[in-house]
């Protein structure tokens, strides 16, 4: 430990910070929260109130000195032995240590020298044990050895009161901004935001034991500072801080002077920090990652160190710029292919929203295999179900059976997750709706319309059968297991309340559709409705059995 110094000795002067950037009723620097460097030392006589980092002290109303740890909150009444010898009594558990215990304190930007730089030998310490020292990017304590953490101290480099929003969660974009007033501590390399306003900053910091916890803390290591565009934030003078895990907050003060001073504190930590970072952190840090060996499978390249000079002049600059070109334009040409990552298995075509014939080539089926897998379900399960097609199923289990189709080959309908057979007839409705062309071709639309509205009946139920039986190998087949099925379905109709009419109305818009809406899609609809239900009551006629 460093021997103590007044808190107003002129090696340690308080931070030139902005007088309207702090409270107007705080009056004084607050030694207890915001030591300057070096001012820490052990309790003594002369010091009563001398804390070590990480702790606050205060005077209890019954004149003992209690100390509050900043994270645990726990607090320690210091006492003294009949020889006068000081020692520390924790009310919670009774337990009695001679000293507090250690506390992780953020490393300051200067460097100290370690007890192996001192001139002063040490004087047999026991073997260093490694520690928790202070909290990293992700919130993990890392490992510092005592003798580390001994001289690291405080460093207050900036605090005032800045109004404050955060945008997005570790990458994740949230939907509203939610302003607010935050009284603001740039400290050690670790900007933090605590709920306290300007008003209720002042009484916090003479007490830090009741100063409410850290809203939000953000680790200046590998973030960047830049001014918010006007698309981010309508305000003025905002800043956007971006931490490494990528979180992004907005920063704003009404004075541009202020908020001036901020960027150039926060702008300089960044900087100075950035230097600290090991060339795999910094590299992680500033550069995108395009892809490895081991996804891709042939593309890898050595490249070469490039270390910038002292003074970069414009043709070095233009040289660098070429370089980026170069090696971009080599990477994009050595792409794999669309095909070749299919072939691989790195990219599954999809189900939902697939093409049919493209689907039942690529499966090799005649009728799709999630048409054929749905429809044994619902058979097996029982036909006399209430409202069967009818009955929407729950729309977020729908689209988690969605996800499993497009992204497991393996599916199981048994499962217990797809229980309600609403489920499976509302993704097999789903799955029509979203091909890409329905069952009936936009190609045969208004010839099938035109038949529809034919007056004879006989030469209305011809002309629908011929249009059917010309369709395309996987619609007609599609067609045919599907419309069996829902004869299937119409023959309970006493237990399910499935009547012909009932299910046409339901299939009409899903299987038959224009390419282009048309003005009078009501009078369409009707037409689409009749179709199907045409086709329904000659099932039989239309799709023979073989």
């Amino acid at each position: 430990m460093q021997p103590g110094l007044s808190p107003g000795s002129p090696r340690n002067p308080r931070p030139p910070t902005p007088e309207t950037d702090y409270p107007e009723s705080l009056t004084s620097y607050p030694e207890e929260d915001y030591s300057p460097v070096g001012s820490f030392s052990e309790p003594g006589p002369t010091s009563p109130l001398s804390t070590p980092p990480g702790w606050s002290c205060h005077v209890s109303q019954d004149k003992q000195t209690v100390y509050t740890n900043h994270f645990t909150q726990e607090q320690w009444v210091r006492l003294e032995d009949p020889h006068g010898k000081p020692y520390f009594y924790n009310p919670e558990d009774s337990s009695v240590r001679w000293e507090l215990p250690q506390v992780p304190v953020p490393a300051p930007r200067s460097i100290h020298k370690s007890s192996q730089d001192s001139d002063i030998p040490a004087q047999g310490s026991p073997p260093e044990e490694k520690v928790p020292a202070e909290l990293d990017e992700v919130g993990n304590w890392e490992e510092i050895s005592p003798a580390t953490a001994a001289v690291r101290t405080k460093t207050l480099d900036k605090a005032g009161v800045l109004h404050r929003t955060k945008t997005a969660d570790k990458g994740k974009r949230l939907r509203k901004k939610h302003w607010s007033a935050s009284w603001t501590v740039l400290e050690g390399g670790v900007l933090t935001f605590f709920k306290d306003s300007k008003t209720s900053a002042a009484g916090g910091l003479r007490q830090p034991s009741k100063f409410s916890t850290p809203e939000y803390t953000v680790e200046l290591r590998g973030a960047s500072l830049s001014w918010a565009p006007k698309d981010k934030s309508s305000k003025k003078n905002v800043l956007e801080l971006r931490s490494r895990d990528g979180s992004e907050y907005l920063i704003q003060h009404d004075s541009e002077a202020i908020i001036s001073t901020w960027h150039k504190a926060i702008a300089q930590g960044i900087q100075e920090l950035s230097a600290e970072l090991p060339p795999e952190e910094e590299s992680e840090s500033s550069s995108v990652d395009f892809g490895s060996s081991e996804r891709l499978g042939s593309w890898q390249e050595k490249e070469e160190d490039v270390r910038p000079s002292a003074a970069l002049g414009p043709g070095g600059l233009e040289s660098d710029l070429s370089k980026v070109r170069h090696k971009l334009r080599k990477f994009l040409q050595r792409r794999p292919t669309l095909q070749s990552l299919r072939e691989k298995g790195y990219i599954k075509d999809q189900v939902f929203g697939c093409a049919l014939a493209a689907l039942c080539e690529r499966e090799r089926s005649r009728v799709p295999r999630f048409v054929q897998q749905c429809i044994r379900a619902v058979e097996a399960r029982g036909l006399d179900i209430d409202g069967l097609y009818r009955i929407s199923g729950n729309l977020a289990t729908i689209q988690k059976l969605r996800y499993k189709v497009d992204h497991d080959e393996r599916l199981d309908l048994d499962d217990g997750r797809w229980e309600d057979v609403h489920v499976i007839t509302g993704a097999l409705k789903l799955f029509f709706r979203e091909l890409p062309e329905p069952l009936f071709p936009f190609s045969h639309f208004r010839q099938f319309i035109a038949a529809i509205k034919l007056q004879d009946q006989a030469q209305r139920s011809r002309c629908v059968r011929d249009l059917v039986r010309s369709l395309p190998a996987p619609n007609h087949d599609t067609l045919r297991l599907l419309f069996q099925h829902l004869c299937r379905v119409i023959e309970h109709g006493e237990q399910n309340r499935m009547s012909v009419q009932s299910v046409a109305i339901v299939f009409g818009p899903t299987l038959l559709r224009p390419e282009v809406e048309e003005t009078s899609m009501p009078m369409t609809m009707v037409f689409q409705n009749q179709v199907v239900e045409l086709i329904l009551q000659q099932c039989s006629d239309i799709f023979p059995p073989h």
